[in-house]
């Protein structure tokens, strides 16, 4: 696997780390396709409860896609396809993962940086942070999924202007319009995201993936409730309810296990 995405667990919580810092983590083909890799071992780990995205340095969680290889990699028309099915594949997984997924943002979040915030559950920026997609800027186009990805994390008024004015936002700004959940001072980012994780870690596993399950499956058009109704079940015949039940009575925390 490339040297360029990082992969370490530590206690309850996988992080996964792009690490290009001299190119500000641009995504490179190899770190899209490591990506996957690295998930599911995340996935496979019981004892991992979440994963974390970061990047490497101080300058930027991932900036975009790494232009130095558009020549080679999105110049022609099947290179274009499987670069973008490379790229598809990679933030697939991530939305799937049953695991919550929170992105740990500071610097330059711009482009594939962007789709790929989007499609973890959570986002927690420093307050240096900037995002945006320059697509315009550059004559790409963008697709389709991760344009819903777009829609259904700032709705189709704040879509189009990031995508009309290719400019950059401020941490505020992305705050404002839903883009993230928390902003911090930078200073202060890495602590609140581990004790944010800790508090998420701690929780029921099944009913956490119930949750990601049904929220995905709910925006779907037509869902399937009774797919719903059995992830529901899932929860409430689990051993962990019954610790859940147990622990409110005794009046203790809950040691849930994910089963």
């Amino acid at each position: 696997m490339t040297e360029r995405i990082i992969a370490k667990k530590e206690g309850a919580v996988g992080w996964l780390i792009f690490n290009n810092p001299e190119r500000r983590n641009a995504v490179s083909v190899d770190m899209w396709e490591a990506m996957p890799q690295v998930l599911e071992g995340f996935d496979a780990d019981r004892e991992i409860r979440m994963v974390v995205l970061a990047g490497a340095g101080d300058k930027a969680f991932v900036s975009g896609a790494d232009i130095s290889q558009f020549e080679n990699q999105r110049s022609g028309k099947e290179a274009v396809q499987r670069y973008e099915e490379i790229a598809e594949a990679a933030q697939a997984r991530l939305q799937t993962l049953d695991k919550p997924v929170l992105a740990m943002i500071r610097g330059y979040c711009l482009g594939a940086g962007v789709n790929i915030a989007n499609v973890c559950d959570l986002r927690i920026a420093g307050d240096d942070a900037r995002f945006g997609i320059p697509a315009a800027k550059m004559g790409l186009g963008y697709r389709a999924s991760s344009m819903k990805n777009l829609v259904d994390t700032v709705g189709a008024p704040y879509a189009r202007e990031i995508m009309l004015t290719g400019r950059q936002f401020s941490a505020p700004e992305a705050k404002d319009m839903g883009l993230v959940h928390h902003v911090v001072p930078v200073s202060d980012l890495e602590r609140f995201t581990r004790e944010y994780c800790a508090q998420i870690a701690a929780n029921a596993p099944l009913t956490m993936r119930a949750a990601k399950r049904i929220v995905r499956e709910v925006l779907k058009k037509d869902y399937d409730a009774a797919l719903c109704r059995t992830w529901v079940r899932e929860c409430f015949e689990s051993e962990d309810y019954a610790e859940g039940r147990k622990a409110f009575m005794e009046k203790r925390k809950a040691v849930f296990k994910g089963r």
